[in-house]
């Protein structure tokens, strides 16, 4: 009595720190702390599961060394250009726990009533059982198709084809169909059939709704991907009867589809446009009009630009990941406060491939926190400001957005650094962005390419710098 007591108090307590140090990664100044009660929180209701009687100590010590073994080693060799990737290949892993959770519970149902007398499984379980199954493989498979176009294993661009939308309705149909079934007859032993073609059908669904998404929405994916996993280990927790799994589940649930929405008001998109709008569809086609011609300019001259300069603006995107050149910038940066320069760095919300992609970059290379600004805040200011820097953005910067209403990108919400004085767009070619969109920044009178790799370049910078 008092064990059940104490879990009990163990799990309320572990809620309380999930609940607070989800709040704590709200602010980048208590990010690490928030992190670290959410896993002492976490700690606490392993601790307490593990106290339960009965349980296979033997399967669980060998899960944890597995489990624990590939976390280190992904900590440890996985570069942050890779951790959007990795953050889909997790989710995944989410799902899939959940999945099994699901289908060992109903397996140990369906194995106790076979022959015997029929064994009730109330509705509330059935239905909870077939959510984990559900959700859990459309975010198992979903997830790796996601981690494969990050780690471009596969093409990342759209992948459509002629009655797609009917295709996924027709399944979805039938694993809706297949879950009413389940719930009114669990006890049937033919129904274990259904539960596996219910399995089956999730994963395709998960496949079917994730390959329409490609370029820019691939951060908004990533958000509604992870929302999928802790509704899935929601479900699962109901399964099993296990408050902590159900708590910990609905906040990761809860927190991703408001991340979701909060991506798609940034990119001003609708779920549903994100879902099956396949963006990034005319990836590859060019404008048939004359843009005009690109202006390369040498590091040498950019470094006369910059040290007159009294206001510059970094903008970061995927290429300064690729790259790893946020210390460089960093350390440009401070040199050009030193020379006067005031100095921000702008943050699209969908820059980079997954959500706080580049905050958690500059973070890593130490740029003060008071200088990363929101695009809603850098532009009404970026007219007065002398320089832009844009390093290996492109979609979040394309003014096509704004002005080309034949584009795919138009209405989305771009940070407007053709507007500053001075435009400096660092990238390796005039080839096209994730989403594959020609981008009328490059052409613009104010603008000039430095072309080559971002950290080579920054590091050029640097030097002229040092050399005067």
């Amino acid at each position: 009595m008092y064990r059940e007591y104490l879990i009990g108090l163990s799990y309320i307590a572990a809620s309380i720190l999930f609940i607070f140090g989800l709040k704590m990664l709200s602010s980048p100044h208590r990010a690490r702390r928030g992190n670290l009660v959410s896993a002492v929180g976490m700690l606490l209701a392993v601790i307490a599961t593990l106290s339960y009687q009965g349980m296979s100590f033997g399967w669980i010590l060998a899960g944890l060394m597995i489990g624990g073994l590939f976390g280190a080693i992904s900590a440890v060799k996985v570069p942050m250009t890779s951790m959007p990737e990795f953050v889909g290949l997790y989710n995944g892993f989410g799902g899939i726990a959940s999945l099994l959770v699901g289908w060992a519970e109903y397996h140990a149902f369906w194995h106790d009533s076979w022959g015997q007398e029929l064994v009730p499984l109330g509705r509330f379980t059935g239905v909870s059982i077939y959510l984990a199954i559900l959700i859990g493989g459309v975010t198992f498979s979903g997830s790796m198709v996601a981690f494969g176009k990050l780690a471009e294993m596969i093409s990342g661009r759209p992948i459509l084809y002629k009655g797609q939308h009917i295709v996924s309705g027709f399944v979805l149909v039938a694993v809706a169909a297949l879950g009413v079934v389940f719930v009114l007859f669990p006890h049937l032993h033919v129904i274990y059939a259904v539960v596996l073609v219910g399995i089956v059908l999730s994963l395709i669904l998960g496949v079917l709704v994730t390959i329409p998404i490609g370029g820019a929405d691939m951060p908004v994916a990533i958000c509604l991907l992870n929302s999928y996993s802790g509704l899935a280990a929601c479900a699962a927790g109901f399964v099993i009867s296990n408050t902590v799994l159900i708590v910990a589940g609905s906040l990761v649930g809860a927190s991703g589809i408001i991340l979701t929405i909060i991506m798609c008001k940034a990119m001003n998109r609708s779920i549903a446009n994100v879902l099956f709008g396949g963006f990034g569809a005319t990836a590859g086609v060019q404008s048939s009009g004359v843009l005009g011609e690109a202006k390369p300019i040498t590091a040498a001259d950019a470094y006369f630009v910059l040290e007159g300069a009294s206001s510059v603006v970094f903008v970061p995107g995927y290429g300064m990941a690729v790259a790893q050149a946020q210390h460089v910038v960093r350390e440009l940066g401070e040199i050009l406060e030193k020379n006067g320069a005031e100095v921000k760095y702008a943050i699209h919300p969908v820059a980079g491939r997954m959500p706080g992609h580049m905050n958690v970059l500059l973070a890593e290379a130490n740029v003060p926190y008071e200088q990363l600004v929101e695009m809603d805040a850098i532009n009404p200011i970026i007219e007065t400001m002398d320089v832009a820097i844009v390093i290996g953005a492109n979609d979040v910067v394309n003014p096509a957005a704004r002005e080309d209403e034949k584009s795919p990108i138009y209405g989305m919400p771009i940070i407007n650094v053709d507007k500053a004085r001075t435009v400096f767009v660092l990238k390796r070619s005039m080839a096209s962005g994730f989403a594959g969109i020609e981008n009328p920044l490059f052409f613009k009178e104010n603008t000039r390419m430095l072309f080559g790799d971002a950290k080579v370049s920054i590091q050029a910078l640097v030097a002229q710098f040092k050399e005067t």
